[in-house]
C-alpha cells in the first residue's frame, strides 16, 4: 500500500476499478490517462463489456475483487452496483487498499458508517464520488457565494427517464447530487425536509419536489424528475448581496448584483473553467492518498447526503438501491 509521503520521486499508483458499466468504464479510462497513476485491472462480470475496457485501456480483466487486489493494487474506485458498495468497500479496506466509492456511498446509513469506520481503523484514503462537486460551473458557483449571506438555493435536475435505471428512483439517482450541493454551500448540515414525491411513469419514484432548511437557515429547494424530454441542470443562489444564476450543462454562471431601490441591478457572466470534472474529482482521489490529507468528499459526508435522501423517501426508503433481479457477482 502507497503512504503518503513527501518524496519528489513519487511511487506509481497501481489502480483498479470494480464495475465497469456507464460510469466505471469512465473512470478506468481516466486512471489510465492520470499522470503517476497505472491502471492494473477491472472488475467485470460481463465478460464482453470487461474484454471491450481491457483491450481499449490494455489493463487486466478479472471476476472478482479478491483477484483484483491479488494483482497488488494501492487503490480501487468502486462503481458497482449500489446494494454492493459495502461488502466491496470492506473487502478492499481489509487489504490495506485505498477506496473511492461512487455515489451514493451504501444503502443504508449504518453501511455507510461501516465503511468509514473500516477505513478508519485501517488507515487508509476513503473518498465518496460526487462528481457534480468537481463542474467548473458549481465550483464558481461556489467560489461567488463564498463568504455571502446565502439566503435561499434553487436546483433544478431533470431529464428523461434512463434505459439503464431500474434499482433506483429519482431522489437516489439525481436529486443526492444536490442535497450533497446545499450542504456543500452552506457549509451548513440539512435539519429540515419536506418532501414530495410521486411514480407516474416508473416503478420508483420519477418526480420529486424537495424542501429544505439547514441549521444555518437556509432554505432550499431541489426540482427532479425524468419526465422532462430534455435535460436540464440549473442552480439559483440568492444572498444579501448579489443573485447567482448556474447552468451547470452550458457551464455558464452570472452574478446579479448592485441592486438599487429603482429595481435596477448589475450583471456579469464569471469565468468558468473547462476541465473533466471525473479527472479532477479521481486526480483529487489520488492526491488525497500520496498527501494524507482529508479527501474532497469525506465518508462522512457521503453518508450525510445519504442519510437525507432516505428521509426524503420516508416509508419508500426500503427500496434505495435495492439489488436487481439479475445480481452481479464480483465479490468474493
Amino acid at each position: 500500500m502507497v503512504k503518503a509521503t513527501d518524496n519528489k520521486q513519487e511511487k506509481t499508483l497501481r489502480v483498479g476499478v470494480v464495475g465497469v458499466g456507464v460510469m466505471g468504464s469512465n473512470h478506468a479510462r481516466v486512471f489510465a490517462e492520470l499522470p503517476g497513476v497505472h491502471l492494473v485491472g477491472v472488475v467485470e462480470p460481463d465478460q464482453a463489456q470487461a474484454d471491450f475496457v481491457g483491450r481499449a485501456l490494455g489493463c487486466a480483466t478479472v471476476k472478482t475483487v479478491s483477484e483484483l487486489l491479488d494483482l497488488g493494487v494501492d487503490a480501487v474506485s468502486i462503481a458497482a452496483p449500489t446494494h454492493l458498495h459495502r461488502d466491496i468497500s470492506l473487502e478492499c479496506i481489509s487489504r490495506g487498499a485505498h477506496v473511492l466509492v461512487e455515489k451514493p456511498v451504501a444503502t443504508t446509513v449504518e453501511e455507510g458508517r461501516d465503511i468509514i469506520a473500516a477505513a478508519r481503523h485501517a488507515g487508509v484514503t476513503l473518498m465518496v464520488g460526487h462528481v457534480e462537486r468537481f463542474n467548473p460551473a458549481v465550483q464558481a458557483i461556489r467560489e461567488a457565494i463564498k463568504g455571502e449571506d446565502i439566503l435561499s438555493i434553487s436546483i433544478t435536475r431533470v431529464g428523461p427517464f434512463p434505459p439503464r435505471m431500474s434499482n433506483v428512483g429519482v431522489v437516489i439517482d439525481l436529486a443526492v447530487h444536490d442535497i450533497d450541493l446545499i450542504s456543500w454551500f452552506t457549509g451548513s448540515p440539512i435539519i429540515e425536509v419536506q418532501p414530495q414525491l410521486s411514480s407516474t411513469r416508473a416503478e420508483r419514484e420519477d418526480i420529486a419536489l424537495l424542501q429544505f432548511r439547514t441549521a444555518s437557515g437556509v432554505l432550499a429547494q431541489i426540482n427532479t424528475n425524468w419526465l422532462t424530454p430534455f435535460k436540464a441542470r440549473t442552480v439559483h443562489v440568492a444572498t444579501k448581496r448579489k443573485y447567482v444564476i448556474g447552468d451547470l450543462l452550458t457551464r455558464q454562471v452570472t452574478e446579479c448584483f448592485g441592486f438599487q431601490p429603482d429595481g435596477s441591478y448589475s450583471m456579469r457572466h464569471l469565468s468558468v473553467g473547462h476541465s473533466e470534472p471525473l479527472r479532477s474529482e479521481l486526480a483529487a482521489f489520488i492526491k488525497a492518498i500520496r498527501t494524507g490529507e482529508e479527501p474532497a468528499v469525506t465518508g462522512e459526508a457521503g453518508v450525510a447526503s445519504l442519510e437525507i435522501a432516505i428521509r426524503c423517501l420516508g416509508e419508500n426508503a426500503e427500496q434505495v438501491a435495492a439489488p436487481r433481479k439479475s445480481t452481479r457477482r464480483i465479490v468474493g
